[in-house]
């Protein structure tokens, strides 16, 4: 059975809604192999960055051995016309394709960033140059900032927005509703609420201490119709395994079974932080 597809906001791209987040995927010995199990199981979105250790390299190296038949969306942390250029050019050096389907400003979280990157002269600009020169497809951008993912939604200049969400984080689900009305593309990152609470759940899953799992966590974030894809990270093939799995065999979440996961991700937050 294929993945369920959505549409990547005003992009036209139709991509299944999983994708894979590969921050941390070179950091296992393992990672090409997760790579390559992501894209032979249908994920056809993979999120890196400039500035994720090794990740565009591995990429890459899967790129040349199987060609780029999927989307790869890419991020600049420079604030700069040239530093965002010059990093689309590495981009493509390094992952050996002609031109990437999404760049995005990286982690635009404070007014700084936000002024800094929408000045002339700033990041976006350099974006605009690489999109006229066909490097880059489209542009978008990413923020762990309501109130700067809000402006970055309704100014009018970024295809998509990628934003923290899950049962964990439930503050951004009216942004997400407003980029759908807006025909924004909704990349959800932590959908699974980071490496770190995953750690807790798997020790207390082993105890029988807690309802929540990996897949209920991801089953969550896409009973949202506003996202667009959820893109959890994954080091080892297995973890992709289970995450196909869930996505081509799930129900949505009722409102009920949404505020019952709320509620278990509360308390198991509070075991965290404690």
């Amino acid at each position: 059975m294929p993945l369920e597809e959505r549409r990547l906001g005003r992009t036209g791209l139709i991509l299944p809604e999983l994708g894979l987040g590969a921050m941390d995927t070179p950091q296992a010995a393992e990672g090409a192999d997760t790579l390559r199990a992501a894209l032979d199981l249908g994920i056809r979105m993979v999120d890196t960055a400039r500035d994720y250790q090794g990740s565009e390299y591995l990429i890459g190296h899967v790129v040349r051995e199987r060609g780029a038949d999927f989307c790869i969306a890419s991020k600049t942390f420079s604030r700069t016309v040239n530093g965002s250029q010059a990093d689309v050019d590495r981009s493509l050096a390094v992952l050996g394709v002609p031109s990437i389907c999404l760049y995005q400003l990286h982690d635009v979280s404070t007014q700084r960033d936000w002024e800094q990157v929408m000045a002339p002269g700033g990041a976006l600009e350099g974006l605009r140059v690489a999109q006229f020169r066909g490097l880059v497809e489209h542009v978008g951008i990413s923020s762990h900032n309501l109130e700067i993912a809000e402006k970055a939604i309704t100014c009018g200049e970024f295809d998509t927005v990628m934003l923290e969400y899950s049962a964990f984080y439930t503050e951004s689900e009216p942004l997400i509703e407003l980029a759908a009305r807006s025909g924004i593309g909704v990349i959800v990152m932590r959908p699974l609420g980071g490496s770190g609470r995953m750690s807790t759940l798997r020790t207390l899953n082993s105890r029988g201490d807690s309802e929540l799992t990996p897949e209920l966590l991801l089953r969550y974030v896409l009973s949202n119709p506003g996202v667009s894809v959820a893109i959890p990270g994954a080091r080892y093939p297995d973890r992709v395994r289970r995450n196909v799995a869930l996505c081509r065999d799930y129900e949505p979440l009722t409102d009920a079974e949404k505020r019952r996961c709320e509620r278990a991700a509360e308390a198991l937050y509070q075991v965290d932080a404690g």
